[in-house]
């Protein structure tokens, strides 16, 4: 097995087990724990426009907030065809931010404010793009990996930004995959 083959296996477990953990955790709440959660969220729960703020703004600040969380709460609705239209906007908006964050990288790489976030946050990153390639960006959009911020790095390398669309599309694979296990799960 090559050094990238096994650089994604690893972070797509890594992935795949926080993704586990969550899901257990949803399931535990919703079938054992007797706490109505619904109605203490329901005052932010019911604004939408609150939601999507809050995931836009994280998506564009390195992925504070995990997707799937939004995924779960997207799952409020009961309707297959809401379900799949909110994480399709979910997805768009992640791809967008990706991509804003390949121009900032881009384009703001010389000033102080970007090098700093560059050191602060996006150090061990560098390293690994340096080493993988643009393999980081497929790793990035398929993986819990800060995916803006890998965006940002990929794009302070001047990488083209054709090829850079193109292979962050495998983002929208992502959202399908998770938002189909996660609307599975929450049938059970």
């Amino acid at each position: 097995m090559g050094e990238k083959t096994k650089f994604l296996l690893i972070n797509l477990l890594k992935g795949l087990a926080w993704f586990a953990l969550l899901l257990a955790l949803y399931f535990v709440l919703k079938n054992y724990v007797n706490i109505d959660y619904e109605r203490w969220l329901r005052p932010v729960f019911d604004r939408t426009w609150l939601i999507f703020t809050v995931y836009t703004f994280s998506e564009f600040v390195f992925g504070v907030l995990p997707p799937e969380l939004f995924m779960m709460w997207a799952l409020r609705f009961n309707s297959l065809t809401d379900y799949i239209f909110l994480v399709f906007v979910f997805a768009v908006i992640s791809y967008i931010a990706g991509f804003a964050g390949y121009l900032f990288g881009a384009y703001l790489n010389s000033t102080i404010y970007y090098r700093y976030v560059r050191k602060r946050f996006l150090g061990k990153y560098h390293s690994h793009l340096q080493k993988y390639g643009v393999f980081m960006i497929l790793v990035a959009a398929i993986t819990p990996l800060p995916f803006s911020g890998i965006s940002m790095l990929v794009g302070s390398f001047h990488y083209p930004m054709k090829n850079y669309l193109l292979w962050a599309l495998s983002r929208f694979l992502r959202f399908a995959v998770y938002a189909i296990l996660i609307w599975e799960a929450n049938l059970v």
